[in-house]
């Protein structure tokens, strides 16, 4: 996002492959991410290019980034949102966060019109899984220009599972 990777054809967003993050479990230990606060509206961050755009030298300069391009938000409020970008070690003067648990996985593809959707959608597919929702990200694949350009605008959603949710014995 904005250049933040710089790994494609645009320049900006690397082509995301939606087969790696459907329908998986993924387990995180003490993954490493510098944890940003922007404002958001109707499930989408408004300043998240703005953000990133003034963070990327300090990540840059500090060798932290991670080799894959992933930036998490989460809803703190109705006009607020968490960013978290992945780090490959501690940033200096930035607020580091661990997350740590199991998420389930979903993409989506659209417009972010179809959030509200999509969400209560994805609150069907972790019940089905006999789970529980504990925190519920979004991982916006591409900035808005770049979408326009791969014509695929794809969110994956990653809901962190309450430990020992699971009902099934």
């Amino acid at each position: 996002m904005d250049q933040l990777y710089g790994m494609s054809g645009t320049g900006c967003c690397p082509r995301f492959d939606p087969r790696l993050w459907m329908d998986q479990r993924i387990v995180w230990r003490n993954k490493l991410f510098v944890k940003y606060t922007v404002r958001s509206l109707f499930h989408v961050p408004w300043n998240l290019k703005k953000v990133l755009s003034e963070k990327r030298e300090i990540i840059q300069f500090a060798g932290a980034l991670a080799l894959q391009p992933l930036i998490l938000s989460y809803e703190k409020g109705f006009f607020t949102s968490e960013i978290y970008v992945a780090v490959n070690r501690e940033v200096p003067g930035e607020e580091i966060v661990k997350l740590s648990g199991t998420f389930l996985t979903k993409v989506y593809e659209g417009s972010s019109k179809s959030m509200g959707d999509w969400i209560k959608e994805m609150k069907k597919y972790v019940k089905s899984k006999n789970e529980e929702i504990e925190k519920l990200y979004f991982f916006f694949t591409t900035c808005p220009e770049c979408a326009k350009v791969y014509g695929e605008n794809y969110v994956v959603f990653l809901a962190k599972i309450k430990e020992g949710s699971d009902k099934k014995k």
